[in-house]
Parts: C-alpha cells; structure tokens; sequence
C-alpha cells in the first residue's frame, strides 16, 4: 500500500508533549522537537528530550534518519541512527488522532519476550499543520523472513529444513506469549512481519498495529490479516474469532517454507477460499458451524481433501506435515495453540544436547520461557524444557503419574 503523505517537517509546536509510561524502563517523560532536514524519512534529525528518573537532569537523544524500510497506510518506518551511541534503530512514524490513545503504543508497553520486536521508547512530534505524530523507536533488526524466502527463491533452493524448525519454534514462542500474557491477538501473522537476525537467527515478531486484546462475546472486524494467511472463519465474515486465526496463519507460513511458495495464493478474498478447498476440501457443515454459524446454509461444490503427503514433495518428514495438518484445520478450536506446537516432534532436532547451527554456533535462546508456561500441565513443560536444560539450571520438575 502506499504510504500517507506525510509532508516535510517543520519545528513542533511550543508545548510539551508527554506519554505516561507503565513499563519501568520507560518512566521517563519526553518531550520532541523536530530540525527540519531534507525529507520526510532521510537526512532529517529528529531530537527528543528525555526527563530522566528520581529528578535526573535531563538528556537529548537524537536520531539521524537513514533510509525508509517500510510504509504503508498506517505512516512510514524508517532506519535511524541514534547520534550519541552510534546504536541503529527502527522508527516507526504514525499519524496520531488526540482523540484516542495508540493501541499499538499500549500493546508494545505490555510485552516483553525474546521472540517479540523490543520498544526503545517514544515521543510525539507535530508538523505546521499541527498534524501530532507517534514515534514508536524500536531494535532495529535487518532482515524479514519474507527476504530470507526470496533469498532461497532465487537460487531455486528450498530453505533448509533447521533453518525452518528454528525460526517456526520461534515463532511459536512469541504467539504462545502474546496469547497467553497479555492475550493479544496479532491478526497480521507473514514474512513480511516476522524479523530474522542473520547472524544469530533469531527471529522476532514485528508490527503490532493490528493486533487487539480479543474479549469474548465482543466484536472484532473480519476484513483483517494478509490474504494469504487469512484464516477461513475470517473470509466467512466471522466476528467473534479467537488467537486461533493466528495459528493458521503461523500453518500457512509454514508450508510457505517448507514449499518456498504461498500455500493459499488466492487473487481474492472469494479466490482465496477456493485455494484453501482444493487442499482442505469442502468444510462440512459442522465445520463451517464453527467458523461462522451465519453460513451453514450456503452450498459450496463439494471437492475432495488433497492429501498432506501430496502437498509437499516427496522427501518432506511426516512431522512437518502432521504439525501444518495440526495448525491448518477449518474448525477453529481444532487447531493446536502456540504452545502445543513448540512441543511437537518436528522440533525435537531444536532440542537435542549438541545441537547448532549449521556453521557450528550455538542456537540463539529458546528455553528461557517466560510467563507463557504459567498454566501448561507438567507434561508440556517437560517437553518444552529439555532434561540437559533443566540439569544445567537446576529445573526439577515433577513428571506426571504413569510417565
């Protein structure tokens, strides 16, 4: 999508502008000034005053802009250099309504995983038009598995198979976080979204502004999620779905991988069901039932389930094919959690004692679990937490009876 004009930028208006911080890190207030530069996304300087803690003197931290890496409808996200540590970072610049708060300002604040893109801090800035910008400053992390996939693409190979077990467990993690801590619902789960570093491969979930606290018996729209990885229930103009969208979303970025191409490559919402038909098959009415109960009297051609091992070519392991039949289910609350995925075989490799990556350097962290184990039964978190791991941090927990 095209980006809104965002106009040149001129200095703020007089007043101070603030944002109420929750996180500890971030209880600092800040006020922004803009120097007008050369643009609105490079050469510019933006410098924002920051109140330090427990009456500290107060500091300037100033960001030179470097080049867009993204826009959109939503503003734009530039790469920035901070000027006092030399530190790169990921601006993301959105037009801002003083009538209600940034949702995804208040999402950001709440999370903090390994798996999930880090908020820095943020500020305010205005233009002459008395336009109020968010500045949302975040790590800046170089590359999207999106890349990485035309990478292989080009080169006609198929991304390796460790490579796919790291960043899928990965992404697992950060969506077991998000839906059982804060209980977010990310709705824009793709390639383009998720970050990879190239040196340690981890990955991070990125771009939170679609996401939303998802409240039972409350409405959500339906016009949601990147066509390709639109779950069903959404393309049956479902309203009250659950985080389970983002599992078949994770299930369509799966097979991308594991394919090197869209699984769903519908041309239209309509078109975009078809392609998931002529895989799953016709849903049966129960099915559509539980996508959404407004449609169960619609007549669809009835075709035939393609199977799984037919999908992938030839050599695919059987776990990577029964963990996307896992996630890739009509029915909702068929598909497995975020949880129950990073405790799937097809990640046992991940969690052998000698594992690497294939240039022989350790994985990056993928057992330091944080709140999202609270409630998982003994079972999975044996499962999830290797027995090396817990010898090496003198972890004992009991296994269940008859085990």
């Amino acid at each position: 999508m095209a980006s809104r004009p965002l106009g040149p930028h001129r200095p703020p208006e007089p007043e101070a502008m603030t944002i109420a911080p929750r996180r500890p890190e971030m209880a600092e207030d800040k006020e922004a000034s803009v120097v007008e530069g050369n643009g609105p996304a490079t050469g510019h300087i933006i410098s924002t005053t920051i109140v330090g803690k427990n009456g500290e003197s107060k500091r300037t931290i100033s960001y030179m802009a470097e080049r867009v890496v993204g826009t959109g409808s939503f503003g734009i996200v530039f790469q920035a250099k901070c000027l006092e540590t030399g530190e790169t970072v990921a601006i993301k610049k959105v037009l801002q309504d003083r009538r209600y708060k940034n949702r995804e300002l208040q999402l950001m604040r709440s999370m903090d995983h390994p798996n999930l893109i880090s908020l820095k801090h943020c500020f305010f800035s205005t233009t002459n038009r008395d336009e109020l910008f968010l500045n949302l400053v975040m790590e800046y992390i170089p590359e999207t598995l999106f890349r990485a996939l035309k990478h292989y693409s080009n080169v006609n190979q198929r991304m390796p198979l460790i490579y796919v077990k790291l960043y899928m467990y990965q992404i697992f993690r950060g969506l077991a976080y998000i839906h059982t801590v804060p209980g977010v619902c990310h709705r824009d789960v793709k390639p383009q979204n998720l970050l990879v570093d190239p040196l340690t491969h981890q990955v991070k979930l990125c771009d939170f502004g679609s996401a939303k606290v998802l409240v039972k018996g409350e409405a959500n729209i339906s016009y949601i999620c990147s066509r390709y990885y639109r779950a069903p229930e959404l393309i049956f103009g479902a309203t009250e779905y659950t985080t389970s969208i983002d599992i078949w979303s994770a299930g369509c970025v799966l097979a991308e991988l594991l394919l090197g191409q869209p699984l769903f490559p519908g041309e239209s919402a309509v078109d975009q069901l078809v392609e998931i038909i002529k895989v799953l098959g016709t849903p049966t009415r129960e099915e559509i039932r539980c996508m959404n109960p407004n449609y169960t009297e619609f007549r669809f051609p009835q075709i035939k389930a393609h199977p799984w091992h037919k999908v992938f070519h030839k050599g695919m392991p059987p776990e990577a094919i029964d963990l996307a039949s896992r996630l890739l289910q009509y029915s909702p609350s068929l598909r497995c959690t975020a949880l129950e995925a990073c405790a799937h075989p097809f990640f046992d490799e991940l969690r052998e004692p000698n594992a690497r990556l294939p240039n022989g350097h350790p994985f990056p962290p993928l057992f330091n679990f944080k709140q999202e184990l609270v409630g998982a039964s003994p079972e999975l978190i044996n499962k999830l937490i290797p027995e090396h791991v817990r010898r090496l941090y003198g972890l004992n927990i009991t296994r269940p009876a008859g085990t």
